[in-house]
């Protein structure tokens, strides 16, 4: 496994991590609000890292494999609609929520980014693997 690769997967875990703590502690408390600013500030540094290391080699490679192109042009359609909402959702909570609203939005957060974590780790990485090993 490539070290970036690597990288990217322990930053997956500890976002999973510190957002599974704000699920546990909610954002009534400062407690809850700072690991919710955690979460988002690691989700945006990690976001930068791919645009920044990740995908220009992949997109380099993709323009002579048809078939990596359209893998990265279904990632990039998902991932706007999965940041889209994230950054909706963190400006909303920032500063507190609570109840069924908060509930419902938080479990289609941490589902979206649970499910593009699963498959960037089992397809995207996987392919930058095989072509920058």
């Amino acid at each position: 496994m490539s070290e970036l690769v690597n990288e990217l997967k322990k930053e997956h875990d500890i976002l999973v991590t510190v957002l599974n703590e704000v699920k546990e502690i909610g954002i009534s408390s400062q407690e809850g609000k700072d690991k919710l600013s955690a979460a988002k500030n690691g989700l945006l540094a990690h976001l930068k890292k791919e645009d920044e290391q990740l995908y220009p080699k992949l997109r380099v490679a993709a323009t002579s494999n048809e078939q990596l192109q359209r893998t990265l042009d279904h990632f990039l359609r998902e991932m706007e609609e999965i940041s889209s909402f994230a950054i909706e959702f963190f400006g909303k909570y920032e500063s507190g929520g609570e109840g069924v609203e908060f509930i419902r939005d938080f479990g289609k957060l941490i589902g979206g980014l649970r499910g593009r974590i699963r498959r960037e780790e089992n397809i995207l990485y996987p392919e930058y693997d095989k072509l920058f090993p």
